[in-house]
């Protein structure tokens, strides 16, 4: 039974310095992207453009929304990104004229829904492991008022324009199924910088390891300050991925179910290791790995004495006296 895939519409909302991050992901302007392990610079050279930026995308935003008269807030939004993409299994074997011919059509629905006079760039990629499309276009409205609010709307609109999305896309490619919004399903993707911050979180939990695995009779009372120091930088970054973390329990239980399921299920070991090895079931493995390096991070604070910890909540109270004096 082959797997199903899907049309995948989502949208960003951009103010002020986001702006120029969005654009130079899209535009790729910087040389090198250790913060997206997904890009292969070698692959780059085929990324191609649909629209092509008449100007930088804040300057081109600029320029669209005096030309409409519109006023503007500090937190309005100036630019809207479009996202299309597919499930990864759709362009295996597909051509880059294919890939093309696809986010062609795209567009011709994009162009029905939004004025293509208040768009800014429209750049595929083919360097990231699915061909992907990215439009940015400014949030002008009919009778040209600056509302993204209006355009994109709320759930139950971005509801409606998957189900649009779809309805057009499946008319050329009537293999695709409809897509489902992460506003949706509940689930959220976890970025890459949620990762990086991971792997720096577990690069202090081994140093704080090695400090506590060396306190001795001979050494105690400069470990235990070598300790204390650290924990003033180590629970706040704790607290910090728990917060972050907690946005995304939704896609937690996601992996964890499918997983589970996938355990439980009377396939043999080669079908399962198979199911494993797919973009999608790599994604989970990975998200569960990142809760479960959370959970060894914070494991580790119960390794601490208790009289170190003691001294550490009396300095950090007595700084937090210091400062409301």
């Amino acid at each position: 039974m082959a797997k199903p895939q899907y049309a995948i519409l989502r949208f960003a909302k951009y103010k002020g310095p986001g702006i120029y991050d969005i654009e130079a992901h899209n535009e790729r302007t910087k040389e090198k992207y250790a913060s997206n392990p997904d890009i292969d610079p070698e692959r780059t050279h085929l990324n191609f453009h649909l629209v092509e930026p008449a100007d930088r995308y804040r300057k081109e935003s600029k320029r669209q929304i005096e030309e409409a008269g519109c006023r503007t807030r500090k937190d309005s939004v100036r630019v809207v990104e479009a996202l299309f993409t597919v499930s990864p299994e759709f362009f295996k074997g597909k051509k880059r004229a294919d890939v093309k011919a696809f986010y062609e059509y795209a567009l011709e629905f994009m162009k029905q829904e939004q004025n293509p006079k208040t768009y800014i760039s429209a750049v595929v990629h083919m360097d990231e492991k699915t061909p992907h499309m990215h439009l940015c276009f400014v949030p002008l409205t009919a009778d040209n008022r600056l509302s993204a609010k209006e355009i994109v709307g709320n759930k139950k609109k971005l509801s409606v324009w998957q189900d649009k999305f779809w309805a057009h896309m499946v008319q050329k490619y009537p293999t695709l199924e409809r897509g489902e919004s992460a506003s949706e399903s509940g689930r959220k993707h976890i970025p890459v910088r949620v990762f990086k911050q991971m792997t720096r979180l577990t690069k202090q939990k081994e140093r704080l390891d090695k400090l506590l695995g060396d306190v001795k009779l001979t050494n105690y009372k400069e470990r235990t300050q070598q300790i204390i120091a650290f924990l003033d930088k180590y629970i706040p970054d704790i607290e910090q991925m728990d917060t972050e973390l907690q946005k995304y329990k939704a896609t937690f239980e996601s992996a964890d179910a499918e997983i589970k399921a996938l355990e439980e299920s009377n396939e043999s070991m080669a079908e399962k290791l198979k199911k494993l090895q797919t973009e999608s079931a790599i994604k989970k493995l990975k998200d569960n790995q990142l809760r479960q390096d959370y959970e060894d991070a914070r494991a580790i604070l119960d390794r601490i004495p208790p009289e170190i910890l003691r001294q550490y909540r009396s300095r950090a109270n007595n700084q937090k006296q210091e400062i409301h004096r």
